[in-house]
């Protein structure tokens, strides 16, 4: 396992992350699924308040060993459905959340605490204030923002950057082969602010994986006859190049969201399968793979993004010495 810093801070932080998200008890298999991740050099371990029990089962296996790991959870999900103000992105949830998956986790303090969802309803102004000043009491250390659209992530870190607060140093979101549209904003905005990507459902639901591909294949979180034609293609292509590198479609998978520059977020149910996706972290995969991979379905960046590519060199708006200029 490799390490990379979280977005401009100081933390390191594993290439691939541990989602926690259906651990519902501290069963002697989710003890080896946490252990593995350990031995395997993981450190990163993704939960929320919403997630069921599942921050009370990770305060219980991280006993001891708490100090070891960048543990990270996340608010905005309602604490009482039948009150409005028990959920949402505002000073009041943030601050009963925090204490809430603080005595749920056993510690004093969360590594990486995420903002759950855009909360259209919250000013992100408040938001990224009481996010601060849980920063300042020394509760939380570092913030990111899971599901919310580019525009009010760089409205959020240009405030924080401005006023002194903490800024956002981690960006959540889906992506996987089949799922690319982060690409045409997100993504470049997270790397203009230098925030750390995690990404969930790398395996789009276990498409990816292959399993559905087979003949006679079980449904699971999906039904095989729910699959498109698009979904199948991307699953057959990840199935070639895994046949022929020696190695899981599953891997596969991963190795291709990390060579995009994201932490893939592992959500398994068992130790095998944890022993399977680990396995991505040393898979480099070869050029001509991954080209194979991105034509087996078709992925169009769209406007402004394609036209700015095309315009980029163009003499008529850059002169024409544009060509000897060296971009960033």
């Amino acid at each position: 396992m490799r390490y990379k810093l979280l977005g401009r801070t100081g933390l390191r932080v594993s290439e691939l992350f541990l989602g926690a998200m259906t651990y519902a008890d501290a069963s002697p298999e989710v003890r080896r699924i946490f252990g593995m991740y350990a031995d395997a050099g993981g450190n990163v371990v993704d939960t929320a308040s919403m997630y069921g029990e599942s921050e009370s089962v990770v305060g219980e296996v991280l006993q001891g060993q708490r100090d070891r790991f960048v543990l990270a959870t996340k608010y905005t999900g309602s604490r009482d459905r039948s009150d409005l103000n028990a959920a949402g992105n505002h000073r009041k949830n943030l601050v009963l959340s925090l204490e809430q998956s603080l005595r749920r986790l056993r510690t004093d303090y969360i590594d990486l605490y995420w903002v759950h969802v855009w909360d259209r309803h919250t000013p992100i102004e408040e938001t990224m204030r009481a996010l601060d000043d849980a920063v300042r009491a020394g509760k939380v250390l570092h913030v990111g923002i899971s599901d919310a659209p580019a525009w009010v992530v760089s409205r959020a870190n240009t405030l924080a950057e401005w006023r002194g607060w903490t800024a956002f140093a981690g960006l959540q979101v889906p992506y996987s082969l089949l799922r690319r549209d982060v690409e045409r904003e997100l993504l470049p905005m997270a790397r203009a602010f230098g925030m750390s990507v995690a990404a969930w459902g790398v395996l789009a639901h276990g498409v990816l994986s292959g399993r559905y591909n087979a003949s006679g294949a079980a449904a699971s979180r999906l039904s095989p006859e729910s699959l498109t034609g698009r979904d199948r293609a991307a699953a057959e292509a990840t199935l070639e190049v895994a046949a022929e590198l020696g190695v899981t479609a599953s891997q596969v998978a991963i190795a291709w969201a990390m060579r995009r520059g994201v932490h893939p977020i592992l959500g398994t149910s068992n130790a095998e399968q944890l022993k399977d996706n680990l396995g991505a972290a040393g898979l480099a995969l070869p050029g001509e793979a991954v080209r194979r991979l991105e034509s087996a379905v078709t992925f169009e960046a769209g406007f402004p993004s394609d036209f700015i590519d095309e315009v980029d060199r163009s003499p008529g708006i850059y002169g024409d010495d544009v060509h000897l200029l060296d971009g960033r």
